[in-house]
């Protein structure tokens, strides 16, 4: 048996290769191969997966639904690869592999276009982006309302195909949804949260002198580098607040980024450099950069992501994926828009709809000291914070149960 991955994003990437390792390590694995349809498949490439077809990275970095990003798209080759893709795959449908799609409707097309049998991991939509477990959200609209779901109609006709093995909503409330249309579903919990362990107890006394507050400004370049300077100004907020009280931020930058813009931004801003020694903050990583300011500590790490996640009680945060991630081990996020592409206003606000409670969105940086201790105020809602993050992004091992059912529906 042979198993294609089919992915359209940086963080369907990564999931789909999670899939993929858990696939390999069955006994009786199957041949895997990928095909990332957005960028050049870094993830793939870190797990030793192969890429079949070309690879080609895109102005929008995927985000091309404004009309100025899909015209810059297109002038770079956008036509020209959609079509080579569509031969690559109907060339894998044709030699008799298997398909399995990670992402939303274009890698489900896709799957649906090669002739193959195929699954689909649903990654980019969720019911409770129009609603929760107590109904509908204000703001949905009637024709949400009158659809019945986040999914359209096309997609569930894609997901309820005889050639479609198996579909794997992203949380529990989506599958529940998703049962009213004949549609093999497998609520096996959302992969994103898998070697992310949720700690059943949660802290509800967080204290301003003990603070731990990670820092997520996103992976694209350069949009990265615009929101860290708005992360930052939040930042001095709480400190000029809290002036006596020592805090610890962690600076999580994905490795593909640049930190030297990074760390340029640091030291106008007014933050010290200061040798790694000096830091007593157990990070798990020898190239951290270590900066203060006042009696407040930054570490800039590349390499202590799931470290910095874990050991954090808030995030400040201007990303997707990872504020789903800090949300699911049961945390509070701050998210502050950005300028885009991907971290715009509009954009934010489906997040909250997606994560609920768990997120405060502020139209402004000076606004997130308020925020902050109103949380501390409350413990009561961290309770429901925790609940919440859980229930809606699962537990660990997602991965591996996909894994193991994808065995077993082809």
């Amino acid at each position: 048996m042979a198993i294609l991955m089919v992915s359209n994003g940086h963080g369907e990437d990564v999931i789909a290769a999670c899939i993929a390792e858990q696939l390999r390590d069955l006994s009786d694995a199957p041949q895997i191969a990928a095909f990332p349809l957005v960028g050049e498949g870094y993830a793939y490439k870190n797990c030793n997966i192969p890429i079949i077809g070309n690879v080609q990275k895109m102005p929008s970095g995927g985000f091309n639904k404004n009309p100025k990003h899909l015209l810059q798209d297109i002038s770079g080759g956008l036509i020209k690869l959609t079509f080579d893709q569509y031969k690559n795959i109907r060339q894998w449908g044709n030699n008799g592999g298997q398909i399995i799609a990670v992402g939303d409707l274009v890698p489900l097309l896709f799957a649906w276009l090669s002739g193959a049998d195929y699954g689909f991991v649903g990654t980019a939509k969720s019911e409770y982006y129009l609603r929760d477990e107590k109904g509908w959200l204000p703001q949905t609209s009637w024709l949400a309302r009158w659809f019945g779901s986040m999914y359209f109609p096309w997609e569930c006709w894609l997901m309820s195909h005889p050639r479609c093995r198996g579909v794997f909503p992203r949380d529990r409330l989506t599958s529940k949804i998703l049962e009213q249309w004949p549609i093999r579903i497998f609520d096996l919990g959302n992969p994103m949260m898998d070697g992310f362990e949720s700690n059943p107890t949660v802290n509800l006394n967080l204290r301003y002198d003990s603070l731990t507050i990670v820092l997520l400004p996103g992976s694209r370049s350069p949009e990265a580098q615009q929101n860290w300077e708005i992360i930052l100004e939040a930042i001095q907020e709480i400190i000029k607040e809290k002036n006596k009280n020592t805090f610890t931020f962690l600076g999580a930058i994905s490795p593909a980024l640049n930190l030297e813009n990074f760390i340029q931004f640091l030291v106008f801003m007014g933050w010290i450099f200061q040798p790694i020694k000096t830091s007593k903050f157990a990070l798990n990583d020898p190239h951290r950069l270590v900066f203060n300011q006042r009696q407040t500590t930054l570490i800039l790490t590349q390499h202590s992501y799931k470290d910095c996640l874990q050991m954090a009680d808030i995030a400040i945060s201007m990303a997707g994926t990872a504020t789903e991630q800090f949300v699911g081990l049961g945390k509070p996020a701050i998210t502050i828009p950005g300028n885009g592409p991907q971290f715009t206003l509009n954009f934010a606000k489906k997040q909250t709809y997606l994560l609920g409670e768990s997120v405060s969105l502020v139209d402004h940086p000076q606004q997130v000291p308020t925020v902050i201790n109103s949380l501390l105020r409350n413990p009561q809602k961290l309770q429901r914070i925790a609940d919440n993050g859980r229930r809606r992004l699962g537990t660990s091992g997602s991965a591996k149960r996909i894994a193991q059912c994808l065995r077993d529906c082809f």
